[in-house]
């Protein structure tokens, strides 16, 4: 007759029962699941098959049930404030409850001792694994947070092999800004947000350079350094180029963030300086702050639902698949939206990384 795994007491599979239908100790159990490696080949695939056994569920929701994890994850954010973060946890909240994970919310405010503190707190919490949109230079927290078996994905942030992880290709958003103030006739180009902000601020340069240079010198560009890329950011700059003669200012400026965008237009109207007849200006990030602007702004959509449902598919995969899992990246292609066409939505298809 074939053994069937039975529940302690009638309840939620446990260790222990796993144990005794695999005829093994508590501590194998608990190395098979989490350093399988240590383990005999024979005594690991009788223990996977008590874990697969009628009685209990199978793949990731047997996993962490025997090991007392929640079928939720966690999902610490960088910024709560840019409607691009609660994109992303949108999508993975949707995607998430569809096949029965919870997500766990939590915003760092860009303070790496607040997100450490997060770190902390999800873990006690016994989530199945984390999303983190990360404060710059915090990578090795997000290292040992890992370290007892956690899972962990990356969005928004390239981590080279060390997670996976999910990031929108800012490159390619910022050459099609750049495309479309060219293709509508503008000569002097200027990108508002410089250049050592942040690395996806890098990024998005990089793709105004590349559109510039394909113009074959009918195009010229200008960087117009900023220390952040908020409102206030985009006004000190607007009030400096309009006190440039006409002949001095840009035609057209790819602003790094829709923030930043809005607070051109403010100070360069006030100034009086017409945009866009004067001077064009795109966004980028298609923030809802930036929604109600009195000039509409053309920006780049970084398909955030898309960016949260594939973060968690890639932490579901890593949880189910365990140690012989191999690191993915996963690159969403942008959208350009048109001045008043919010949500004007593109395919936002994932493509792998080259």
């Amino acid at each position: 007759m074939r053994a069937t795994a039975q529940r302690s007491g009638g309840g939620r599979p446990t260790v222990l029962d796993v144990a005794t239908m695999a005829r093994v100790s508590t501590g194998t159990v608990s190395n098979v699941l989490n350093r399988p490696a240590l383990v005999a080949l024979q005594t690991r695939e009788r223990v996977e098959r008590a874990i697969l056994a009628p009685g209990f569920v199978p793949n990731r929701a047997a996993r962490t049930l025997v090991t007392g994890l929640t079928a939720t994850v966690g999902f610490v954010v960088e910024d709560l404030e840019n409607s691009f973060f609660l994109d992303i946890a949108r999508g993975a909240q949707t995607y998430g409850e569809a096949v029965g994970t919870r997500l766990l919310l939590a915003n760092s405010d860009n303070t790496a001792v607040t997100q450490r503190g997060y770190l902390r707190l999800l873990g006690t919490e016994h989530v199945s694994g984390m999303l983190v949109a990360p404060v710059r230079g915090t990578l090795d927290d997000l290292r040992q947070f890992r370290a007892p078996g956690r899972c962990v994905v990356v969005v928004n942030h390239d981590a080279g092999g060390d997670f996976c992880n999910v990031t929108t290709d800012n490159e390619r958003g910022g050459y099609l800004a750049a495309r479309h103030l060219l293709e509508r006739g503008r000569r002097r180009l200027a990108f508002a947000g410089g250049e050592g902000i942040a690395p996806v601020v890098h990024d998005r340069l990089r793709g105004v350079v590349r559109a510039v240079r394909e113009a074959n010198g009918a195009s010229t560009l200008e960087i117009l350094p900023s220390a952040d890329v908020e409102v206030e950011d985009g006004r000190r700059l607007g009030v400096a180029i309009a006190a440039r003669p006409p002949e001095a200012r840009p035609d057209g400026i790819v602003g790094a963030a829709d923030l930043l965008a809005m607070g051109l237009v403010q100070a360069l109207e006030t100034e009086g300086v017409g945009v866009p007849a004067e001077i064009a200006i795109t966004g980028y990030d298609d923030n809802r702050a930036a929604w109600n602007s009195r000039v509409p702004l053309t920006t780049v959509d970084q398909m955030g639902e898309v960016v949260g449902e594939h973060a968690v598919r890639l932490l579901l995969s890593e949880i189910d698949e365990g140690v012989g899992h191999i690191h993915r990246h996963v690159v969403i292609e942008p959208a350009l939206i048109p001045a008043g066409q919010h949500r004007a939505l593109a395919s936002g298809a994932p493509r792998p990384s080259g």
